[in-house]
C-alpha cells in the first residue's frame, strides 16, 4: 500500500471514531462505564474519563479548555459536589452553588462544540419528600425535595429543566438518568459518609480481621432497589447510544427485586467470609422503610437488559475491596 492510501485510510479511520468524554470518571459510575467498555472493546469509540486534576469545571475558562482539547462528539456528565447527609445539612449553599456551576458549564460548552448527545446523572433523592410508590419519572417535580439535602435535589432536578430548555430553544440532545442504590468496586467504603453497603462491607472486614462482631445499626427491615455499579455503566452507554427522549429514565433493577438492609447485609457476611456474630443494634433509627423507584420504561426500551444477580455482585464488591484494601476509599 503506497504511503498516499495508508494516510487517506487512517485519516479514514480517525474521521469515523467519536470521542466520548465522562466527567467524573474516576469515581464508582465512571469505573463502571469504563469496565464495560473494556469488555466491548469498541473501535469507533475514543473514552476519555476525566478526573479532578482534569481541571475544574466549576470554572467557566477551565471547563472552555477541556472542551477545546477533546472536543467531545458524546459526554457522559457524572461529575458532581457529593456527601454525607451531615456535608448536605451543614453546607446546603455550596451545594447548589458548586453544583449548578458544574452543570451549567458542562451543559452550555456541550452546546458551543455541538456535542450530539449528553447524558447527566440525577439521583432519586430529588425526588419529593411526601410522594407515593413506586416512583416514576413523571414524579421529579411534584413537591418539594427532603429539606436536609434541598440545595443538592434542586441542583440536580434543575438539570432535567435546562435539558428541556436546550432542546425547545436549540434543538440540543440532552437527556438524564436517574439510578437507585449504586455500589461496586472503587465506591467509597468509609462508614461514616459512605453509602449503606459499602460501610457495611467496611464494618464487616474489620470485625472479620479483628475477629469481634459485626453490629448493624437498625433493625434491618428497610427496604432498597441495590444496581451494581458495571450494570448500571452498560445502561448509561445504552443510553448514550440508543434512547433518544429528552425526558428522564430511571435505571434500577424491578421492583421485586428490593432486598431489607437484613438480608444485603447477610449477603455480605458471606460474601467476606465473617464467621463470627451478626448483631442489629435496633436503638438505632431505620431511617426511610422504603424508596421503591419503578423500572417499567426501562424495560420497555430495553426488555432483554439482564442484571447481575445480587448477591453475585455483593460478593464480586466484597472480593474487590478485600484484595484492594490499601488503596480503597475509607
Amino acid at each position: 500500500m503506497s504511503g498516499e492510501r495508508r494516510s487517506k485510510r487512517k485519516a479514514a479511520e480517525v474521521s469515523t471514531t467519536c470521542t466520548v468524554l465522562v466527567t467524573g470518571g474516576r469515581g464508582l459510575v465512571g469505573k463502571g462505564i469504563e469496565a464495560v467498555i473494556k469488555r466491548q472493546n469498541p473501535q469507533d469509540e475514543n473514552w476519555v474519563f476525566l478526573g479532578t486534576k482534569d481541571g475544574d469545571l466549576r470554572d467557566r475558562e477551565a471547563t472552555r479548555a477541556i472542551f477545546e482539547k477533546h472536543k467531545p462528539t458524546y459526554v457522559i456528565h457524572l461529575a458532581a459536589l457529593v456527601g454525607g447527609l451531615f456535608r448536605n445539612m451543614k453546607y446546603k449553599v455550596e451545594f447548589w452553588r458548586d453544583n449548578v456551576a458544574i452543570n451549567d458549564n458542562v451543559l452550555q460548552f456541550s452546546k458551543e462544540y455541538g456535542v450530539k448527545k449528553v447524558v447527566s446523572c440525577l439521583s432519586t433523592c430529588i425526588f419529593p419528600d411526601k410522594t407515593s410508590y413506586p416512583i416514576d419519572e413523571t414524579m421529579i417535580h411534584n413537591g418539594p425535595p427532603h429539606t436536609s439535602n434541598e440545595g443538592y435535589a434542586y441542583a440536580k432536578r434543575m438539570i432535567d429543566v435546562i435539558n428541556r430548555a436546550y432542546n425547545s430553544q436549540y434543538g440540543c440532545q440532552f437527556t438524564s438518568v436517574v439510578p437507585t442504590n449504586i455500589f461496586g468496586p472503587h465506591d467509597n467504603f468509609n462508614v461514616d459518609d459512605g453509602h449503606v453497603l459499602p460501610g457495611l462491607m467496611h464494618k464487616c472486614l474489620t470485625a472479620k480481621k479483628n475477629g469481634g462482631e459485626f453490629y448493624i445499626w437498625g433493625s434491618g427491615t428497610p427496604l432498597r432497589q441495590f444496581i451494581y455499579s458495571e450494570d448500571l455503566g452498560e445502561l448509561m452507554i445504552w443510553v448514550m447510544r440508543s434512547y433518544e427522549a429528552v425526558e428522564p429514565i430511571i435505571l434500577s433493577v424491578p421492583e421485586e427485586a428490593e432486598v431489607s438492609i437484613k438480608d444485603a447485609a447477610m449477603s455480605l457476611v458471606e460474601g467476606m467470609g465473617f464467621e463470627g456474630p451478626v448483631k442489629f443494634d435496633s436503638t438505632k433509627a431505620d431511617g426511610q422503610y422504603k424508596k421503591t423507584a419503578s423500572n417499567a420504561k426501562l424495560m420497555s426500551l430495553y426488555p432483554d437488559f439482564k442484571f447481575t444477580p445480587f448477591r453475585e455482585a455483593v460478593h464480586k464488591t466484597c472480593k474487590w475491596f478485600e484484595e484492594n484494601y490499601e488503596i480503597a476509599r475509607k
